[in-house]
């Protein structure tokens, strides 16, 4: 078989079979494809399109490229269930979900991944909290998710190497925004993680990487079809990323905020919750811990209540070498930024519109983000106290507080949220969080 070939039939609109999508994967993981023909299937693939059957060939070759998890000979007494977002601002919703359904009997070995451009990364944010490993061997992983319930680590090495390969290439030719590829880029690591079902979170609005709904939609009627047709049952959510998600967006700010929310000290802020809560209730019930997503919101609810989520969060910190007492004494162990300085409305009225994107882009550029895969983040850095579209000011109240390393960096925040917050004379109608349901 001919890659050239190959690449041409897909290039001229027809489809691949099975034995050509598993030549061209087998040529990304042992290097027999050039980086030139990987961006050449990219592209052509980006322009035409793959049938379902072509999508779901693409993401078992992708998945059987590399080791496939095997949780037999834990005899876990649960389900394995986890979740994946496509991202946001403040998007902080593992931190607090993984903990919650361990608490229900589930067992969550959560793989995440490091922020880039404007959306923050759950792996950066774990690292705010001093000793935590994101970054196991294999064996401590697994016993993480034994004796907590739960673990949220970095993708390791052998976990589908030809999506890191075909990633890396797609990131740098502008083919990322494919449905079929995202598709497969998403499932094949979740399909290598042994689990007996997925939530997803697909994200849409101002701050989210399908930024328009019928992107959104189309990706959720993908990655539910070719999940469940993989054979890996799968739920997916379509969720509001139209605003911050949350009050703080950061790292260690993320994680304080995390940890409120956990402990049940302050109001939780109703977007984040109803997410967390929405998600929960289609993990329980997904695997059999609930009998319904409504019984699921209710054990989860009870999760949170009762204390039994936190315990399990400092559970997994303490698993994964980090303090045990992390949720109960976090002020002693995160990083805060010496210039802390409120971001004053302009003019009195109401929140009525937030370009969450340049919210997050003002974050990068305090720090608390990268733009490109190697740059250095600072876990200090970020925003607090985030007013909600459809919140009251008057001239001179905060719309948030800012976190820098420096004044300069404070001013150019503040001047960067001026911006991308809007004040009106009256409130918009009010936009559910969750958006649709597919599975």
């Amino acid at each position: 078989m001919l890659a050239p070939e190959v690449i041409r039939k897909k290039r001229d609109g027809q489809a691949l079979d099975e034995a050509e999508i598993g030549f061209l994967v087998r040529g990304m993981t042992d290097g027999s494809l050039s980086e030139g023909q990987i961006a050449a299937f990219g592209m052509a693939v980006f322009f035409r399109g793959m049938t379902r059957a072509e999508c779901v060939s693409l993401t078992r070759h992708m998945t059987d490229s590399g080791r496939r998890l095997d949780w037999r000979d834990q005899r876990l007494p649960g389900p394995l269930v986890d979740k994946h977002s496509t991202g946001g601002v403040g998007d902080k919703v593992s931190l607090m979900l993984a903990p919650i359904v361990a608490a229900c009997g589930g067992f969550v070995p959560m793989i995440s991944g490091r922020g880039l451009g404007h959306t923050g990364g759950t792996l950066d944010k774990l690292e705010a909290i001093p000793g935590y490993r994101v970054d196991p061997d294999l064996a401590a992983f697994r016993r993480a998710v034994r004796a907590a319930g739960c673990a949220i680590v970095g993708q390791t090495d052998d976990l589908a190497p030809a999506d890191r390969r075909f990633y890396a290439v797609r990131d740098v030719t502008a083919t990322v925004e494919s449905i079929p590829l995202i598709t497969a880029s998403i499932l094949s690591k979740k399909l290598a993680a042994g689990l007996d079902g997925l939530v997803m979170d697909v994200k849409t609005g101002s701050g989210a990487f399908a930024a328009e709904a019928a992107m959104a939609e189309a990706l959720a009627d993908s990655l539910a079809a070719v999940a469940n047709d993989a054979g890996l049952r799968t739920v997916v959510l379509i969720t509001d990323m139209d605003q911050v998600l949350g009050r703080n967006v950061g790292n260690a700010v993320e994680v304080a905020e995390a940890l409120r929310y956990l402990r049940g000290e302050a109001t939780r802020d109703p977007r984040l919750h109803e997410v967390v809560m929405a998600l929960a209730g289609e993990m329980l019930a997904l695997v059999g811990l609930a009998a319904d997503p409504a019984e699921g919101r209710t054990r989860a609810e009870a999760a949170l209540a009762e204390g039994r989520a936190a315990e399990r969060f400092g559970r997994m910190a303490a698993a994964l070498g980090g303090p045990a007492d992390v949720v109960e004494r976090a002020d002693a162990y995160l990083l805060r930024a010496p210039v802390v300085r409120p971001c004053p409305a302009p003019r009195a009225g109401v929140v009525a519109r937030m370009d969450a994107r340049g919210v997050g882009v003002a974050v990068v550029d305090l720090g608390g983000g990268r733009r490109r895969a190697g740059d250095r983040v600072d876990a200090s850095v970020g925003l607090t106290d985030v007013l909600g579209i459809g919140a009251r000011v008057a001239a001179g109240d905060p719309l948030a507080l800012v976190h820098a390393a420096t004044s300069d960096a404070a001013d150019a925040a503040v001047a960067a949220l001026q911006r991308a917050i809007a004040i009106a004379d009256a409130a918009p109608a009010p936009r559910p969080v969750v958006l649709g349901r597919r599975a």
